[in-house]
């Protein structure tokens, strides 16, 4: 029988692909992009400077993003170091796409991926999160980081143990989607790429994708959906005949691209309290943008239920004086 002896939350946010001093750069980026107000209004950048404290000044300070930056590059050392010594035999990731693979046309809300292995293709998406906005270069050269530089790679994932979780979550009356190939020329997306190229690094172990449509109406799965099919995996897992040590990641959020310390601290303190009540019943009008891939966070934790989080690390990662920026966070389950 298979077991789940890790669980791993990272965020994802291409800052963590960039220096310290170019995360103020990003306001050149967030000038241009739709906001929403803490309580999920929208609102523009204008509308976010106008009622940002401040105090925001404080923390768009050099000395105070040099500290989270390093705060953040010490988390994600301590995410690789954790599943390079857990002896993992898989590792499913829950991740969103941001159009990368799926578009309107075709949009499932859950898809396991069950190929023999996944691409990695050469910065497919140099232009990620700004729609058609043509990106600066410094903004370019942080997304190709979650891609291969030269030549596509292709990655392994745990086929078998993918086209169980297919089996027995349907069993468990999800209607999930699957795929076993990705269209030609594609590769992976930011999500799945970030934890190939910036936690797992040098360490291969073969993946099962999952991946959650967080960000588009109108079939996103709500809160209490992305749990219980946390809670699904889990149970599936446990079902597989093969004695497989198996490793569970969130990759995204917290908030963004306002930063919301409050709905930031609220979700953290319900994942250490194993409070699955709280998790299932956040507002949904809270989870849009870039905070819809806190589902991610959810679906993990209801995998996650059999460990303790034992170690959280939060940086808020301000970069302009309107408050925009990411919630980052980094956690283990053991």
């Amino acid at each position: 029988m298979a077991e789940i002896v890790l669980g791993v939350g990272t965020s994802h946010t291409p800052m963590l692909n960039t220096e310290a001093h170019e995360w103020r750069l990003f306001e050149e980026l967030d000038r241009q992009r739709a906001h929403r107000h803490t309580d999920g209004r929208p609102a523009t950048y204008g509308d976010l400077l106008a009622v940002a404290p401040a105090s925001m000044r404080d923390e768009i300070a050099p000395e105070r993003l040099a500290r989270r930056h390093g705060e953040a590059m010490a988390a994600m050392d301590r995410l690789h170091e954790a599943i390079a010594a857990a002896a993992l035999d898989a590792l499913i990731v829950v991740g969103d796409d941001q159009k990368e693979l799926f578009h309107d046309d075709h949009m499932p809300s859950v898809l396991v991926y069950r190929g023999e292995t996944i691409a990695n293709v050469p910065n497919r998406a140099g232009n990620l999160g700004v729609g058609d906005l043509k990106r600066p270069e410094w903004a370019r050269r942080a997304s190709a980081r979650y891609y291969e530089e030269r030549e596509t790679r292709l990655y392994p994932v745990h086929a078998g143990l993918a086209n169980h979780l297919v089996r027995a979550l349907v069993d468990a009356e999800f209607d999930v989607a699957c795929a076993n190939a990705l269209p030609a020329g594609q590769g992976e997306g930011h999500a799945f790429g970030f934890v190939h190229k910036r936690i797992l690094r040098d360490t291969t172990v073969p993946i099962v994708p999952v991946f959650l449509n967080t960000y588009y109406p109108p079939n996103q799965p709500s809160p209490r959906r992305c749990y219980r099919l946390g809670q699904a995996i889990r149970a599936a897992v446990e079902r597989y005949p093969e004695g497989l040590r198996v490793g569970v990641v969130a990759s995204g959020g917290l908030s963004h691209f306002t930063v919301d310390e409050q709905l930031d601290g609220a979700v953290i303190r319900a994942l250490k309290e194993k409070d699955a009540v709280s998790l299932q019943s956040l507002p949904r009008e809270r989870l849009e943008s870039g905070n819809s891939e806190m589902r991610n966070w959810i679906c993990a934790a209801g995998a996650l239920e059999g460990l303790a989080l034992g170690w959280v690390q939060y940086c808020p990662g301000y970069r302009s004086p309107a408050g925009t920026g990411t919630g980052m966070c980094f956690a283990l389950w053991t």
